[in-house]
């Protein structure tokens, strides 16, 4: 056998790098490839679908330590009593929404801020540039009474990934005077108010400066030197049965998913989970898996399809092996549900922006809000049998029969999963 010489085998090892970078950017070519043309037929299809409301459910109300909470399911109840809030504001309004549309719900609120701005109130408004982008410019300009903090595309020159400058401003939250305070998953917009099941909760009480201080805290680190320095006060209140979680990339802060994860390890009785969008790490994996194997009754509720459908299709991946371990799926019908809340064994909730997914979980800016409550959670458990009776349940003999293509899709595009 030929002896290779030691120049020879640099060259050869330089062309097999070459090789296996040209292979990996081929293959993550052709994902790319496949991924638009099923969104493509996607969107075809859903324009042909007949279109369905929301159900109009009653908000529920709960006492819990001092503060007095409104838990919201059906968007057009939630706008009514933010654009109320809006309208008495008499110090400041601080608004984040990751989407506002600039349609007639959006136009609602751009009017009801700019009121307050005209009145004398400090008015405080945070929108992600790259998720509005198909917002009409003129529909984003502002009086110079309104300050406005459009969370930028690119916060970076370099053609780098880092998590510290790529995370999106997901979070949606509104602050009125310290006394009123809002979070979910409820965007700003028509399409919301009454065709997607969405879940956002009202604050009134102590618990409020969880909210204000994530708004203050993500303002004045990005507010440049054009915008307002906002107050930035401690609590007098040490009450841990209220207290947001806040993900915030520039700090390398990521407590949503030890939220998860610390409850979903107490659990001994239910875990129930609804999502958006169901991509979950290994360590949520496990977990859940953890809790089904020791009695726990583990389900989530996710859509039928959601408006992602390349995230639908990464999603079951894990369904498999959810659904072997014993994790109970249910997929809601007809309507998109967005919710992103938890609630276990009846005494423990959590309501917020945040999915569990590695967007949410390791890279935007998020918060939810946790409270340790029997009356809430049991609202919560309310909410999701309410849902689970809209939804149906993908069982194992099922899902073992989908066809191959099925198969193929999922694994072929699961190395997208870094992106969803």
């Amino acid at each position: 056998m030929r002896r290779i010489l030691a120049p020879e085998f640099a060259t050869l090892a330089r062309d097999a790098r070459r090789f296996a970078l040209k292979a990996a950017v081929g293959g993550f070519a052709a994902q790319i490839a496949v991924a638009v043309g099923i969104t493509a037929a996607d969107r075809v299809r859903k324009s042909r679908a007949k279109e369905h409301e929301a159900p109009a459910d009653e908000p529920l109300e709960a006492k819990v330590r001092g503060n007095e909470v409104k838990t919201y399911t059906f968007g057009r109840d939630l706008y009514r009593d933010m654009l109320a809030a809006i309208d008495d504001a008499q110090d400041y309004v601080y608004l984040a929404s990751y989407i506002w549309k600039g349609d007639e719900v959006g136009q609602d609120f751009k009017d009801a801020v700019i009121r307050a701005a005209d009145r004398g109130v400090l008015v405080c408004l945070v929108y992600d540039g790259f998720a509005n982008l198909v917002v009409p410019g003129e529909f984003k300009e502002f009086p110079d009474s309104v300050h406005v903090l459009r969370f930028p595309i690119l916060r970076s020159r370099l053609p780098i990934i880092d998590v510290r400058r790529t995370g999106r401003d997901h979070r949606k939250i509104l602050v009125v005077d310290g006394r009123v305070g809002f979070v979910g998953g409820y965007n700003i917009g028509s399409l919301y108010a009454n065709r997607w099941r969405d879940t956002h909760l009202r604050l009134q009480g102590p618990g409020v400066w969880e909210l204000e201080n994530a708004f203050v805290d993500f303002w004045n680190r990005h507010r440049g030197r054009r915008r307002p320095e906002l107050p930035d006060s401690g609590s007098p209140h040490w009450d841990a049965s209220v207290h947001a979680a806040r993900n915030e990339p520039s700090r390398l802060i990521y407590p949503v998913r030890a939220l998860y994860l610390e409850a979903i390890d107490r659990a001994m009785h239910r875990v129930w989970i609804t999502q958006g969008y169901f991509i979950p790490d290994p360590e949520i994996l496990h977990s859940l898996l953890g809790a089904a194997a020791r009695g726990v009754d583990v389900r989530v509720i996710m859509p039928e399809r959601s408006n992602h459908v390349i995230a639908d299709l990464v999603a079951r991946y894990y369904w498999a092996e959810l659904l072997r371990g014993g994790v109970k799926l249910h997929l809601y019908q007809d309507v998109m549900v967005h919710a992103k809340t938890a609630t276990v064994d009846g005494e423990w909730a959590t309501i917020g922006t945040a999915n569990i997914d590695r967007l949410s979980l390791r890279g935007n800016y998020e918060i939810n809000l946790e409270l340790v409550d029997p009356d809430q959670a049991a609202h919560m458990e309310t909410i999701f049998r309410r849902d689970l009776e809209r939804c149906r349940e993908m069982t194992m003999a099922e899902w073992s029969q989908r066809p191959l293509h099925y198969r193929a899709m999922e694994s072929f595009l699961r190395p997208l999963e870094f992106m969803l």
